[in-house]
């Protein structure tokens, strides 16, 4: 006896489908990311995953989108703890760094934008300004320091998903070194903007 396979909403099938695209990614990398991969994962057709997506790149951008969302979700409920009492900007800076390298959203715009999708980080981009903007309705967080701060730990985090094990490895420190660098400089801005800082 046959059992009969349920059938997916539309929206079901394409969440099924970048959570299968995720899990490849982190343990395959962004190379491993192809509709027939995803396909085959999730058990459905490489023309069922084109109707969701297009191609093989606006699967990737789905994906992308999807954690830029969860990445900057989770950010920003971290700042929003960080207001209720003292800033930690460790907490910030490890989920900022967490997100572009073992959550793998670096390597995999990285590998867009080499592959000729120019406008890969674009879900990145958009959630990142959400967030910057969200954050600049408190009086306490305004300004250009945070565009500032911004654009500082984003690009650090994801030089470091890159290039941070085989650079730290070729200066003879330790691997962890961006990150600390990162938490200095969080933390001497945020103390000189005169906003407390968590020891």
């Amino acid at each position: 006896m046959s059992i009969a396979r349920r059938r997916l909403s539309p929206e079901e099938s394409r969440d099924n489908a970048l959570e299968a695209a995720r899990a490849l990614l982190l343990e395959s990398g962004p190379q491993a990311v192809t509709l027939k991969a995803v396909a085959a994962r999730i058990g459905r057709t490489h023309a069922n995953l084109l109707h969701h997506f297009g191609s093989a790149a606006g699967l990737q951008k789905a994906l992308i989108a999807a954690m830029a969302d969860s990445i900057v979700g989770t950010i920003a409920a971290a700042v929003m703890r960080a207001r209720t009492g003292d800033h930690d900007p460790r907490e910030v800076v490890d989920l900022t760094f967490d997100a572009f390298g073992k959550e793998g959203a670096g390597a995999l715009a990285s590998w867009m934008i080499l592959s000729g999708n120019l406008d890969a980080l674009d879900p990145i981009l958009a959630a990142i300004h959400g967030l910057v903007d969200q954050l600049a309705e408190d009086q306490e967080m305004h300004g250009p320091s945070l565009r500032e701060e911004t654009l500082s730990l984003v690009l650090m985090a994801l030089g470091d998903a890159l290039l941070g094990g085989p650079m730290a490895s070729a200066l003879e420190l330790p691997r962890g070194t961006a990150r600390e660098l990162a938490v200095q400089q969080l933390t001497a801005s945020r103390l000189a903007a005169g906003l407390p800082v968590k020891a």
